[in-house]
């Protein structure tokens, strides 16, 4: 009796440290566990916009949002590259993700209160705004001499029904020239007819970088939009993996990594985080 009793002890002890040393895709349920039991990371993003995701000479599929994903994988399984993306538009953002075809998009989407109703969001994992892009040897040398001009300056961007009025915010007085593709404002610019291309910062960033000593930053940005990783608004648990994988992204363990990111894509060096008080709690 007593030896049964002692195996029984044997067996709870042995079944408590099993629970104890379970492997995360056991422990973990929801959106988590499910990723963690296929072994692969499912995400939704585009392959046509640089520097954010698109793809090399040899095909591949690269670009900040590309490694972004990545980082998300190598917090899951210790390796990036147990990664699926799946190439979609951007009206397939948040369906692909409410449907559950994909895992979580990022695909350089911007925040809104309308699209935090349909999903959850992350933590911003970068702040967009727009610049201005001008070719070397241009007769204004920065946003201050383009705003001294007037209506004399000629700003090319993309047609948008309030194009006119994000130009007029910077720029009040400038002629505002639009295009059906981002292709032509730089075909513009590079032949003259516009001073200034009005795109993304980040575009703004890629383009100078890509280019050395044909274009240059106007040195102003403005109207900003905050870039974050959309996933199904329901798992707490997902949701708190994918948020403090990106914090320590950006500020801990994993920042050299997303430090190099941002360098490539756009050509500037992150200040290391300070040591000591946790920045984000000043």
């Amino acid at each position: 009796m007593k030896k049964a009793i002692r195996l029984s002890s044997v067996l709870a002890v042995t079944a408590l440290l099993a629970s104890t040393l379970a492997t995360p895709a056991n422990a973990a349920s929801g959106k988590l566990g499910e990723v963690l039991k296929r072994g692969k990371l499912i995400v939704g993003t585009g392959s046509t916009n640089a520097p954010w995701h698109f793809k090399d000479a040899s095909g591949k599929l690269v670009g900040f949002d590309i490694d972004i994903a990545k980082i998300i994988a190598k917090g899951l399984f210790d390796d990036e590259t147990k990664v699926e993306f799946v190439d979609q538009t951007s009206d397939s953002r948040i369906p692909n993700v409410t449907t559950n075809k994909v895992d979580i998009t990022c695909q350089f989407m911007t925040v809104t209160a309308a699209r935090a109703q349909l999903v959850a969001f992350s933590i911003p994992y970068y702040r967009e705004g727009v610049g201005l892009l001008l070719k070397s040897g241009s007769t204004y040398k920065n946003f201050a001499a383009l705003k001294a001009a007037g209506s004399k300056v000629k700003i090319g961007i993309l047609q948008n029904t309030y194009a006119e009025a994000l130009v007029h915010a910077a720029l009040p007085k400038a002629t505002v020239l639009q295009y059906n593709d981002v292709a032509l404002i730089y075909s513009a610019l590079n032949a003259g007819r516009v001073n200034a291309a009005a795109t993304d910062q980040s575009s703004v960033n890629w383009y100078v970088a890509q280019n050395p000593g044909k274009y240059f930053d106007s040195g102003y940005g403005w109207s900003p939009q905050t870039y974050s990783c959309a996933m199904g608004p329901d798992d707490q648990q997902w949701i708190n993996f994918v948020n403090q994988t990106l914090h320590e992204a950006m500020t801990g363990v994993e920042f050299d990594t997303y430090a190099a990111s941002f360098k490539k894509w756009f050509a500037v060096t992150l200040p290391v985080p300070a040591i000591g008080f946790p920045v984000e709690l000043k």
